[in-house]
């Protein structure tokens, strides 16, 4: 394997677009090019494709196919519903959600915080879940003021999953709505929205195998929402603007085959990610597994190089294309917030190394970055 082809070890960034994806997407962009909100031919050819991959989205997720509503992608998806729940329920100010959230859910949360609400930040345990017991205490403050809980189905550096039905099941007693942004989740583990109890839940199509630019937002009947950006009444009116359909066929496509192969592909990529972490830990005294003891997803480890930077392991191992949760800037390097949120020392945090795994990645390939990533960090340890 060549440096100009690295083994690709970062699905949890972005996959490659499966090709029944691309094969089903081409008529739209091709021939069937109507506008779905035409009354022609034409038109109808395309609104019949976007609501045929609104029932494939939302079978994946035990949702109503009216309950879907197709975004650009989880950043949209996620601002939609926090900002347009607190549009919709302003005679609540309190917002519930944790310290590890996504930017795409932290910053819509400051900027609620900038314009007065209160803004609850949950911290994590030393596995990187948050307690259960901090989420009821902080409803009960609130006085019944809660317009919103939101947490991510599962943390995307460390894949460690999260106590979202429990945290809804209190939700609900305070009356305040709930989303999840699950966008590493879906098509990886099950998941469902009546039994997560949600009334919110993000999905993006570059996770799962579909073209970057496409996501949707479930939305329960019911919940109180508002549109955050002005235009038609496409979306039913909450998301307006014309509907990227050779995109959302994409995504319905993708759900499809993500549903028909999640049994057996998560078992794979669980086995695949075991023999992944113990040849590391055999082959690297001293390595680290940040949320260890957590349920965490089947493709995911973010282990932690002792002695070094993360970084300086990846820049010696062009073999391999992964991630670091680390920042760089002019001063220097600052370690994952979701790690320092873990309790685990800067020093160490900077080591970590997210590696991902997709449905394509083999046995030997596993074998290979094993080898090496030790040989990458006996050269930069020294």
């Amino acid at each position: 394997m060549s440096p100009e082809r690295p083994l690709y070890l970062d699905h949890n960034a972005t996959t490659p677009v499966d090709p029944e994806v691309v094969d089903a997407m081409l008529p739209y962009l091709r021939e069937h090019f109507g506008n779905p909100s035409s009354g022609h031919a034409y038109g109808r050819r395309a609104h019949a494709a976007l609501e045929e991959a609104r029932r494939k989205v939302a079978a994946l997720i035990g949702a109503r196919p009216d309950e879907v509503l197709f975004t650009s992608g989880g950043t949209e998806a996620n601002n939609l519903a926090i900002r347009g729940t607190a549009e919709a329920r302003a005679d609540r100010r309190h917002l519930l959600t944790s310290v590890i959230e996504h930017p795409a859910t932290k910053l819509p949360c400051d900027a609620l915080e900038w314009r007065g609400w209160r803004v609850t930040w949950l911290p994590v345990d030393a596995q990187g879940r948050v307690r259960v017991e901090d989420a009821r205490e902080a409803l009960d403050a609130a006085g019944g003021e809660t317009a919103l809980v939101s947490l991510m189905h599962s943390n995307n550096e460390t894949g460690v999953l999260q106590p979202v039905a429990d945290l809804a099941a209190l939700a609900r007693r305070h009356g305040a709505s709930v989303h999840t942004d699950a966008a590493q989740s879906v098509g990886k583990v099950p998941v469902d929205v009546t039994a997560l109890g949600v009334d919110l839940l993000t999905l993006v199509g570059h996770k799962l195998r579909a073209p970057k630019g496409v996501g949707a937002l479930y939305v329960r009947q019911g919940t109180p929402l508002r549109a955050v950006t002005l235009g038609g009444g496409q979306e039913r009116g909450l998301r307006p603007g014309t509907e990227n359909v050779p995109y959302a066929v994409g995504l319905g496509v993708a759900c499809e085959l993500a549903g028909r192969r999640l049994a057996q592909g998560t078992q794979a990529l669980l086995a695949l990610r075991e023999r992944l972490w113990t040849g590391l830990r055999d082959a690297v005294p001293g390595l680290a597994l940040s949320g260890q003891d957590a349920e965490r997803l089947p493709n995911t480890l973010n282990v932690r190089f002792p002695g070094v930077r993360g970084g300086a392991v990846l820049a010696a191992t062009p073999e391999v294309a992964a991630s670091t949760g680390s920042a760089c800037h002019d001063g220097g390097e600052t370690a994952s917030p979701v790690l320092r949120a873990m309790g685990i020392p800067e020093a160490d945090a900077l080591g970590a190394v997210r590696l991902s795994l997709g449905p394509d990645t083999t046995q030997e390939e596993v074998a290979r970055a094993v080898v090496v990533l030790a040989r990458g960090w006996k050269q930069v340890a020294g």
